[in-house]
């Protein structure tokens, strides 16, 4: 292990983020020593009812509380937790529970900032999904105001705590693939985006997504995944956005974008295209990450890399997370050979990782700064398809 990956797995496990690393089974919470975390659910839609779900399935954590606006969402909600947890259909209400230790945030976008804000003013600990804040300014507020407390704030990128991803963007920043100089990063997602309503008076409050009041539509809710990667891996935030987008193939009376293509410049001169589809395109998720001497292409779930060099000339054996002096019998002519790495559902992960942080009292590395700074990006990315103007950081 060479100095650079020793200091990075050391600064995983001052942060809990290495399985079992946690020397703490409690935490303080109004003055008392608890062994399991209360969440209230804010926001009891597919995002919402999939992380209880898997909330259900981790130890010393519990949803005590769930709220949405919807009733019909709101008793999904609470079937999603056996029937146990209280209801509310006022997020106030939630998180002024004194039973609730913290709160996750699966809301529409444009409601995220003034709920996290809110439950940090009420001392609770904040789990907010992507994209953290709409606005620059906001985005902001809320950095200042995290770094004001000693609560706990997780931005709900959840890529930032796939152990696959951490191992990649650690051979990434110990050059394995050399100088990078460019990002692919794409993302189609087949059909419309659209959600059926039980009726049209919901429609605004189910497809939200649609609508620029409440949504920063793909890029916020797709795209930013990419971006807080690329961000991650050069350890820079953009200087230079340029985007388009349109409503080309759903004609439906949708505000938001189905289509956008973006690029960013960033300080080192890297590039990095991010380009973002519903229809019935065929491609998926994919980042390609290029560099001088090979590509790391990943996928939500599955990494590769490829050395421009013939597999039988490059030492594998010397490439963290591959072996093999030969060519591989899983040698994908395309995307080279596997990177193997023992990992679990992302979700899932980052909700462990939510844990560990407040147990250990530390920031998790998806925390505030990185979600704001994520959140800036996707605002000034929106801004460059709005007005067809270049974006600076």
């Amino acid at each position: 292990m060479n100095r650079r990956r020793f200091i990075h797995q050391g600064g995983l496990v001052s942060l809990g983020l290495l399985a079992g690393t946690s020397t703490l089974r409690a935490f303080q919470f109004n003055g008392f020593s608890k062994e399991t975390i209360n969440i209230g659910v804010i926001g009891t839609g597919g995002r919402g009812i999939g992380q209880t779900s898997l909330i259900n399935k981790i130890e010393n954590l519990e949803v005590v509380a769930v709220c949405d606006i919807l009733p019909f969402r709101l008793k999904e909600g609470l079937k999603a937790t056996n029937n146990t947890a209280k209801t509310y259909t006022k997020y106030n209400d939630l998180i002024n529970d004194k039973n609730v230790d913290a709160v996750l945030i699966a809301t529409p976008f444009s409601e995220h900032y003034k709920m996290a804000m809110d439950a940090l003013n009420a001392g609770k600990h904040v789990y907010c999904e992507k994209t953290m804040a709409k606005g620059l300014v906001e985005s902001e507020n809320l950095v200042s105001k995290v770094s004001t407390t000693n609560l706990i704030f997780q931005a709900g990128h959840q890529y930032h705590s796939s152990r696959l991803y951490t191992h990649v963007v650690g051979m990434l920043k110990e050059d394995v693939i050399g100088n990078i100089k460019s990002f692919e990063c794409r993302w189609y997602r087949k059909g419309d985006w659209r959600k059926p309503i039980p009726e049209a008076k919901y429609e605004k409050n189910v497809n939200w997504r649609m609508y620029r009041e409440f949504s920063g539509g793909l890029t916020a809710e797709l795209s930013s995944h990419q971006i807080d990667f690329v961000n991650w891996v050069l350890d820079e935030n953009p200087k230079k956005i340029m985007g388009t987008g349109g409503v080309n193939f759903w004609n439906d009376g949708r505000e938001t974008f189905d289509n956008t293509h973006l690029i960013f410049e960033y300080p080192s001169g890297v590039k990095a295209q991010f380009k973002c589809l519903t229809s019935n395109i065929p491609g998926g998720y994919q980042i390609k990450v290029i560099g001088d001497k090979g590509v790391i292409t990943l996928t939500t779930n599955k990494a590769w890399i490829n050395y421009y060099k013939k597999p039988e000339k490059v030492k594998y054996a010397d490439v963290d997370g591959v072996s093999g002096a030969t060519v591989p019998k899983d040698y994908n002519d395309e995307k080279g050979t596997p990177i193997n790495v023992v990992h679990s559902n992302p979700s899932e992960q980052a909700l462990i990782d939510f844990k560990e942080s407040i147990f250990n009292n530390k920031q998790p590395i998806s925390n505030v700064e990185t979600g704001a700074n994520t959140a800036k990006a996707v605002q000034l990315a929106i801004d460059a398809m709005l007005t067809g103007k270049v974006q600076y950081w």
